[in-house]
């Protein structure tokens, strides 16, 4: 279930351009719902990180920071991601021509259309195991 917006977070969602706010509120229940997935993760923080809606894993440290918003080049809705991660390149090895990237630190989607939920729920949910996974290695 998605909880309710902060007030914060829902003006940062209000001051996108309507159409990238509508997709990056869907982006939003996905993420809530993919952290519900796995049991590991468990409750998120919403906030803000640089005055874009992030979703962070305090509570388990399990993965990696998620950020909502806009690359002013773009009129495509961006997820964000620590560029310090490989989550990027995993994301271009396994979908390749699902979504467009930039450098190592953004997915974006269209704004229009079905939003595809099941590539994207695999990348949100190795961002939010991404810590999970680094130490299941050493």
């Amino acid at each position: 279930m998605t909880p309710p917006l902060p007030r914060e977070v829902d003006r940062a969602f209000r001051a996108l351009p309507a159409p990238i706010g509508k997709r990056l509120l869907q982006v939003r229940a996905l993420i809530f719902a993919t952290a519900a997935a796995h049991e590991e993760v468990g409750k998120l923080t919403e906030t803000l990180k640089w005055g874009e809606p992030a979703y962070l894993t305090d509570e388990s440290g399990s993965g990696s920071t998620i950020r909502l918003g806009r690359l002013k080049e773009s009129d495509h809705a961006a997820i964000l991601f620590n560029c310090k991660t490989t989550l990027i390149d995993t994301f271009r090895e396994r979908f390749p021509d699902q979504f467009e990237y930039r450098q190592t630190r953004a997915l974006l989607l269209d704004v229009s259309g079905r939003l595809p939920k099941q590539p994207l729920s695999v990348c949100l949910s190795l961002a939010l195991t991404y810590h999970l996974a680094r130490r299941r290695k050493r």
